[in-house]
């Protein structure tokens, strides 16, 4: 399993697009589930976090603290 390299509000790529042709998604909740909203259409899904695990491709930006 990939090293959690990721954290909330930081926009990543997914394996996959979203169907409106975007493949940006920020991640908007964490915890036992992931929630990530499209950067194109504003669609949000709510994922377990393997799952989300499995499909995440990389960070395209990271958030600055």
């Amino acid at each position: 399993m990939p090293e959690k390299d990721y954290q909330i509000n930081d926009i990543v790529q997914m394996k996959k697009q979203h169907p409106c042709g975007e493949n940006r998604w920020k991640i908007i909740r964490m915890g036992m589930d992931v929630r990530i909203k499209c950067e194109g259409c504003g669609h949000s899904v709510l994922i377990p976090r393997r799952k989300f695990e499995s499909k995440f491709k990389k960070v395209l930006e990271r958030v600055e603290e």
